[in-house]
């Protein structure tokens, strides 16, 4: 199996590669799962307000010619910045059309079949609301009525963002104020699972399914 690299935005994803993703894949002979926070300066690292931070840390992994790895990312379309080319996907409504076109966009950029772009549509938070079983165990008995609400309402959870102000982390804030997202929101996965995620979050789940099959020896 081939080593694989993703390219994470903030501390959640990364924690939520090390804890989920990592040992489900390790489970399928993928043993060997890098996060890497995205380098926005010399000494910092983490948040995605510029495109260009992220090509430079991929084209630096890309860098080698070996074929033993594989390396993808792991961002929010909520208040991603502006990415190659986007007349191509700037005037687009549907937001998963739009998201399909920015990974065209990114990969298009960058052009190397080892990398795979993904866009986690809207957001992180998204995939805890996949089932309401993490919010029972850390929420409020009030507070976890209020998401299985939003759970309720939408089938998809990477559907829930009707508008910047009630996209999926906004909604979170909005119940529990102090909501934590780097370790309130992987302890809440932990309890959805990753399986639940897949089953409940297609887009998510075709990433994982791509990169398992890209990481596989020929």
């Amino acid at each position: 199996m081939k080593r694989l690299y993703i390219i994470v935005e903030g501390q959640s994803e990364q924690e939520f590669v090390n804890t989920l993703i990592a040992p489900y894949l390790s489970g399928l002979g993928i043993y060997t799962v890098t996060p890497i926070l995205i380098r926005t300066s010399k000494k910092a690292r983490g948040g995605f307000v510029n495109y260009e931070h992220l090509k430079n840390d991929a084209l630096k992994l890309l860098s080698s010619q070996k074929d033993d790895f594989i390396v993808s990312m792991f961002v929010d379309f909520f208040r991603c910045p502006e990415l190659p080319q986007k007349e191509r996907y700037e005037e687009i409504i549907d937001h998963k059309e739009k998201v399909d076109e920015m990974e065209k966009c990114i990969g298009d950029d960058i052009k190397d079949n080892r990398f795979i772009p993904y866009i986690q549509l809207h957001e992180f938070e998204s995939l805890l609301y996949s089932s309401n079983v993490g919010f029972e165990v850390f929420f409020s008995d009030k507070q976890q009525q209020q998401t299985k609400n939003i759970i309720e309402e939408f089938s998809n959870p990477e559907d829930i963002n009707s508008c910047p102000e009630k996209a999926p982390s906004k909604r979170l804030l909005a119940i529990k104020e102090d909501y934590d997202k780097v370790i309130e929101g992987n302890m809440i996965a932990l309890e959805v699972g990753l399986e639940q995620i897949m089953n409940k979050c297609p887009r998510f789940k075709a990433w994982i399914e791509k990169l398992i099959s890209a990481c596989k020896d020929d």
